[in-house]
């Protein structure tokens, strides 16, 4: 902690005491520049990420509440068809002379159509959850990209002086200048 507090008191880049200079130690500036942006991101932003992250995780939960229902559902089916089953196995019990062979293929029948149906309803859970979290995991993305960026532009445009501006470009050309008599 000593040496950033010396970076800031240091009179080794101070031109002379009583006049205004820059700092220009990038290792000393740049981690105090990027705890200030992150500390402005996570103060504005920590309201509307907790909102959307809430409104999202109510979203799913009630998406996880209807493929519940959708699931007891088809248990309720398979118990239903189960119970055919039995039905079917008495009765074949019964006839079992005369159709022996058509009943069990029924069963068969039954139990196969019973089983897709639960893995079809399965999987349309599974991807609706999935899909859910995706798009949730994209706006959350989206909304905090777009909320970095209007605060580095207003920390930006509230620090750029139109003095600095025109240094800024007037270095940037002289650079692309030193750059292009190298490669010529």
């Amino acid at each position: 902690m000593k040496n950033v507090t010396d970076s800031f008191v240091s009179f080794g880049h101070w031109p002379s005491a009583g006049s205004f200079g820059f700092n220009t130690d990038i290792l000393a500036t740049n981690p105090i520049n990027l705890s200030v942006v992150l500390g402005v991101l996570i103060f504005f932003g920590k309201g509307v990420l907790s909102d959307l992250l809430d409104n999202r995780k109510r979203r799913i939960l009630n998406t996880i509440r209807n493929s519940e229902e959708l699931r007891e559902g088809a248990i309720e089916q398979l118990e239903k068809a189960r119970a055919r089953v039995r039905k079917v196995e008495m009765e074949a019990d019964r006839f079992r002379v005369n159709g022996y062979s058509e009943i069990e293929r029924e069963k068969l029948n039954l139990i196969t159509s019973t089983y897709k149906t639960l893995e079809q309803l399965e999987n349309y859970k599974n991807e609706t959850i999935h899909f859910e979290q995706q798009r949730a995991i994209n706006q959350v993305r989206q909304r905090v990209f777009q909320q970095a960026l209007q605060g580095a532009l207003g920390t930006l445009n509230s620090c750029l002086t139109n003095e600095l501006h025109l240094r800024t470009i007037s270095a940037n050309i002289g650079i692309f200048g030193a750059m292009k008599e190298i490669t010529d």
